[in-house]
This record gives C-alpha cells, sequence and structure tokens, in this order.
C-alpha cells in the first residue's frame, strides 16, 4: 500500500523540483527575514498552531472569508471544546500580547512570527492548505510611522530574496467617523445595484459592503468601478493619517501605489490596509499584504491600543524571486581507499566542520570509482584521498574537482595544513 501527501501540501525534501521544495531555499528565506527583523528590533513569538475557534471567528468577522467559506480546520478535543488550526498569525499573538501582560511593557511591542497556516481553500499556485507564514505585528501603537515601517519592512524582506516586479499597494479603510459617513453611501449604492451582483456581496452588503470589494465576480466589480469612493469621506485624522504614511513611503524609496478599492479579507482592519503583488506571479499576484487594526486588542479583552502587521507566504515568495541554485554545494568529500582510512578520514571531516567547512564521506560502502562519483553528484569542489601509503606517511591528498589538479598535504599533527589548503 502506498501513501501521498495529504491534498493541498507539499513536502520540502533534498533535490525539489519546486522552489518552494527545497529546504536550502527556506533557510536562506528565513535567515535573511530574521536579520532583517532583528535590525528593526522586532522579537519572536511562538503561539500554538491551534486555537479556540472563537478566537478567529470572532476577530475574523462574519462576512470574511474564512467563516463564509468555512475555509478552517476544525476539531473537538476531549473536553468537547471546538478548536481550529490557525488560519492566520494575528489573533494568536494578539491573544498572547493581552493574556502575558506585553501591554505594560514600554509600547510598542514589535513581534514578529514564522510558521504554518492552515485553510481549506482550493489549492492555486503558490496557495496550499498548509502554508509558511513570515508575519510582524507592532502592538500599542497608532503612530502613523509605524506603519510605514511595518510596510517598508514588508518590502526590504521581498527584495533581499529576490522577489521581482514589486509594487506596494495602499489604501486607508477610515476611522470610525469614516464608516459612518461612507458606509451608509456605499451600502444605498449597492442596493440600487443589488441584481447585478454575486450572492455573496448581497450578502456582504447587509454585515459589511466594504468588503464587497473583495468580490472577483465580473459584474459586481462593474457596480464597484462606478460606486462612491472612500477618499472623499475620510475625516481628518484619517486623512492626515494617510498623508503621514505617504510621506514616510516616499522617504523610505518603496514604491507604492493608491488603490480606494483595496480591501482586505478580515472585518479587523481600519485606517491602514496595503498588499504587496509582483508582476512575476500572473493573476495570483499577491506575495503579502497587512493592515491596521486599532480596534482588535480591546475587542478582544486589552486595553485600548492599536496595532498594526503583516503576513507574507514563504511559498509565494520563492515564487516571485529570482531561480536560485538547486543545492547548496559541498566543500570536501573524503575518499578512503582502504577500509582502515575510513576512522581518520571521519576525524578530519570533524575537525574541518568544526571550522565551518561542509563535508561528508561515503557511507555506501563503494569502491574508489564509486566514492569519486559521489563526491562528484555532492558538487564538492574538494576531494580529500586517503588510502595505505598516505596513511603510512601520514599525509592525504586534495584533489581540486574542477581542475583535477591534486596536492598532498601532512595531517599527521592534525588538520591544520588540509584547512588552510581549503581555504586557500
Amino acid at each position: 500500500m502506498s501513501y501521498k501527501g495529504p491534498r493541498g501540501t507539499y513536502d520540502v525534501y533534498p533535490g525539489g523540483r519546486e522552489p518552494h521544495e527545497r529546504a536550502a531555499l527556506w533557510a536562506f528565506v528565513e535567515e535573511r527575514a530574521r536579520e532583517i527583523l532583528g535590525h528593526h528590533n522586532y522579537r519572536e513569538v511562538r503561539t500554538p498552531v491551534f486555537e479556540e475557534i472563537e478566537l478567529f471567528a470572532r476577530t475574523a468577522g462574519e462576512a470574511s472569508d474564512i467563516v463564509v467559506q468555512k475555509e478552517m480546520f476544525t476539531f473537538r478535543d476531549k473536553g468537547d471544546r471546538e478548536m481550529a488550526l490557525r488560519p492566520e498569525g494575528t489573533p494568536g499573538a494578539v491573544r498572547s500580547y493581552i493574556e502575558h501582560n506585553l501591554f505594560k511593557l514600554a509600547q510598542p511591542v514589535k513581534l514578529f512570527y514564522v510558521g504554518p497556516m492552515f485553510r481549506q481553500e482550493r489549492q492555486q499556485k503558490g496557495r496550499y492548505r498548509q502554508h509558511t507564514q513570515i508575519g510582524v505585528e507592532a502592538l500599542g501603537t497608532s503612530d502613523p510611522l509605524v506603519d510605514v515601517e511595518v510596510i517598508s519592512l514588508l518590502y526590504a524582506i521581498h527584495q533581499a530574496v529576490g522577489v521581482k516586479e514589486e509594487v506596494v499597494y495602499l489604501n486607508n479603510l477610515g476611522d470610525l467617523e469614516t464608516r459612518r459617513a461612507y458606509v451608509p453611501e456605499l451600502r444605498a449604492y449597492l442596493r440600487k445595484h443589488a441584481g447585478d451582483l454575486d450572492p455573496d456581496s448581497v450578502a456582504r452588503m447587509e454585515t459589511n459592503p466594504l468588503r464587497t470589494f473583495d468580490s472577483k465576480h465580473e459584474g459586481t466589480q462593474a457596480v464597484l468601478s462606478e460606486a462612491p469612493k472612500i477618499g472623499a469621506y475620510l475625516s481628518p485624522d484619517a486623512a492626515e493619517h494617510l498623508a503621514v504614511v505617504r510621506e514616510g513611503l516616499d522617504a523610505l524609496g518603496v514604491p507604492y501605489e493608491l488603490d480606494e478599492q483595496l480591501v482586505r479579507g478580515l472585518d479587523y482592519y481600519t485606517m491602514t490596509v496595503f498588499e504587496a503583488k509582483s508582476g512575476a506571479l500572473g493573476a495570483q499576484d499577491t506575495v503579502g499584504a497587512g493592515g491596521r487594526y486599532n480596534a482588535l486588542i480591546s475587542d478582544l479583552g486589552g486595553p485600548d491600543l492599536g496595532g498594526i502587521g503583516f503576513g507574507t507566504g514563504v511559498e509565494r515568495m520563492l515564487l516571485a524571486a529570482a531561480s536560485y541554485e538547486s543545492e547548496p554545494s559541498l566543500d570536501v568529500f573524503f575518499v578512503a581507499l582502504a577500509p582502515e582510512a575510513r576512522v581518520p578520514a571521519m576525524r578530519l571531516a570533524g575537525a574541518l566542520r568544526a571550522e565551518g567547512i561542509s563535508c561528508d564521506l561515503d557511507y555506501g560502502g563503494r569502491g574508489a570509482k564509486g566514492q569519486f562519483k559521489q563526491a562528484d553528484r555532492t558538487g564538492a569542489a574538494y576531494a580529500a584521498i586517503m588510502g595505505e601509503d598516505e596513511l603510512s606517511r601520514g599525509t592525504i591528498k586534495v584533489r581540486d574537482m574542477s581542475s583535477g589538479e591534486e596536492r598532498e598535504v601532512s595531517v599527521s599533527d592534525g588538520s591544520s595544513e588540509l584547512l588552510r589548503t581549503i581555504k586557500a
């Protein structure tokens, strides 16, 4: 009986066919992201991959894709509590911020996370039922310059890993004063054209009409193209917030465009929302996105403080990035020409590894020819050859695998001369 991975998932393994199936590329992306996040003073948070379903349902909103389309993976534990695998990272991070009284620290508290998210959505290129997300949450502030930092941080990570043809799309969804002025106008307009809307947009028209802008339905989009624009209804505070964000992005040289039809798929967003898109991805072009959520912390039982964050999928980044080497190369492959040379070769390999040199040796009982073939397969820069003659002289032969040039070096006093030869 044979088994395959669950539909909508994938394996990361040596020699993976796609970029997101190669572990070395994951390590590269995570290392660059952690480096940049550290430079911005973000600290890691790790939360459970499952929480009570109410946490996600409450934060997503009744009109969200997660709830309406029943995208969450849910189950009941032995205490008959309904739980869900996390579909996104923000609710768990905010719950942790409140539960552990992080709001009592100097604000903002700047957090990041790296980990799997789960959604029962239809599989598309770069979108999976389990995907890995790098996300940040800047909690405890409503300062628009923090919005600038978060957006520029998303862009910096993408550029560091080679994402091509990227533009950030920006909008401001307004504050409570804005919504009170704009939502009735938008709802009244949509009601006039209800016959041209898709069923989900008709439902959202009553619950959260802003979310109709998320529709991919052609008829709905045609109606929305003539709808009132939120920019004309922004309160003075919201308009000033947007102006400061734009000024900051201009100062940092982040390429962006204002898109007044941009909304996000969750109801908790207020004020700034943004999406980073890459022309290298075709129709499904979003690489990462996020926004501000000034009411979420208080809604979950914390103090009345603002927050903003983003999430970006590792898989999407790798698809949108430049080409990479398929696998990392090896520095040294040890070729043992006699059985008694295997332990000395292993000892030397251990010494080189301690100095940061990557090494391997044969564990398959291959002959000399097979070991040299294996050295080729690993992409080793050097073959370190040891047989009976070398053992008797206390030496080892070092062959440059690209030129074929060989040099014999002494190892009677340890690995220092071998190390100098490899590093030369």
